[in-house]
This record gives structure tokens, sequence and C-alpha cells, in this order.
């Protein structure tokens, strides 16, 4: 049987289906030897072409949107590339974050390592909201600490820029949990051991925009992949979420 992505939304202009973690959304210079992409399970789940209308990183999971024509998928670019759309996300840090803040700290453009230089561009604006929802202090050390600190935080990019989240919260000294490129070795290694988390604990769970055609409001949200879900409860975290966000009971 072919492989099939859970489908989140359906209409006759849009599809948004939940990408699993370490699933490149196309073709890209940065797995050239990578054979699974999620607009070509995508596309032969439904037996037609669909357009990918944003970008979601290869060891992100959530919420992933499809054009069913290029129209509906250049309509709908348009409302992310004028920030129209909200997006909401939930990661892992290491360490207690602060209980809310905004992370107004300008990025570069970060090109693919793998694709040809491009020459150097100053540093763009972005931002980011963020909420934590939840702290642990584990009492076994990592690093330099007798103990070790994490939040679970709900984030919301307010730019789009590449890998915005993760040099976000590295700026802050609270990196992403599982982030091999941004992140911390000793915190990423200590979850393989102790929890057998091999992923980056960063998903994408909600869209909200304007119907491309309607006009009319949209949200589509995104359960969490079951291992991410079983990290939270092994941290204590199982009843922080809504019910929305949660794999559905059988």
């Amino acid at each position: 049987m072919d492989e099939a992505l859970e489908i989140l939304y359906r209409d006759e202009h849009l599809v948004a289906v939940n990408k699993p973690a370490g699933l490149l959304v196309h073709r890209s210079p940065i797995d050239r030897r990578e054979t699974r992409f999620a607009l070509q399970i995508v596309r032969n789940q439904l037996g037609k072409r669909v357009y990918p209308v944003h970008r979601l990183d290869k060891p992100t999971s959530g919420v992933l949107l499809f054009g069913l024509s290029s129209e509906a998928a250049h309509r709908t670019a348009e409302a992310f590339a004028g920030r129209q759309v909200s997006k909401k996300y939930l990661a892992v840090l290491r360490g207690y974050s602060a209980e809310q803040g905004t992370i107004d700290y300008p990025l570069r453009d970060e090109p693919d390592q793998r694709a040809s230089k491009a020459p150097p561009v100053e540093a763009r604006p972005s931002r980011t909201d963020f909420r934590r929802l939840a702290t642990v202090e584990l009492p076994i050390p990592v690093g330099r600490y007798p103990s070790s600190r994490y939040s679970l935080v709900e984030a919301q990019p307010l730019s789009g820029r590449r890998h915005q989240l993760r040099r976000h919260f590295k700026h802050l000294s609270h990196p992403i949990v599982g982030d091999t490129t941004h992140g911390n070795g000793d915190h990423n290694r200590f979850f393989r051991q102790q929890f057998d988390c091999h992923r980056l604990l960063l998903a994408a769970i909600e869209l909200s925009f304007a119907h491309p055609y309607s006009g009319l409001p949209l949200t589509v949200q995104a359960p969490l992949a079951d291992d991410f879900c079983s990290l939270l409860t092994s941290l204590g975290w199982n009843n922080v979420l809504p019910g929305a966000w949660l794999p559905a009971k059988e």
C-alpha cells in the first residue's frame, strides 16, 4: 500500500496534511539522497497534482499546506508573504525561558549548504512572539550543571526567515532540544539516551488565515506526533495542552 499522510483539511482549492518529522517537502540540495517527499506522497494519495504554499523544515512536524491548483497556491502564498497568516508552533527548549516575550533579532538569509553560494546580504528584520506553557527540572546533570531544566513554549513567528525559531531561541541561549544545527549537543544526546528521542522537538500546530477564495477565516490544527506526545508525558507535561493538539484516542 502506498504511503499516505494524515489529511487535516481539504476543499476544492486547498489541502493540509500533518507532515511527520524527517520528511522533506520537496526535492532539495539539502539532502540529494532523499527519495521521500511530502509533495509526491500527497500527489499520489490524491491522484492529482498539488502545489506547495510554504516551507516546513525536514525535521519539523505539523501543518503543511498545498494548493490544488497553481492559482490557489499563489493566492495563499501571497498571504504568507504579506504576513497575513498566524502560525503557532510548539517547542521544547533548554533552560527556563521567560514566561512570555518577543524576540526581535534580525537574521541573514541561510542558503542551502549545497546550493550555489549567493553574495552575503544584510540581516533582515525578524520577530517571534512566545509564551511559556510549562517547565521541568530533572535531577540529572547535563554538561556543567547538577540538574537539567527545560521549558515547553508556544511560539508565533511574525516573519518567515529560514530556521527562524531555531535561530531565535538559540539567540536567547534557550536552543530547541534535538536541533543538530543550532542546538546543544549535550542536551540532544541526553534526550536520545534518556527518552529515546531522536527528533527535533518543534511542531507546527496551527495555521490561521483568510481562505483565498471565500475570504472566510480558516484555522487548521495538527495533533502532535506520538513520539512528541510520549516525550511530553515523560516530562510530566501530558495535561498541559489543549485536546486539539493531541492525537485522537481510539
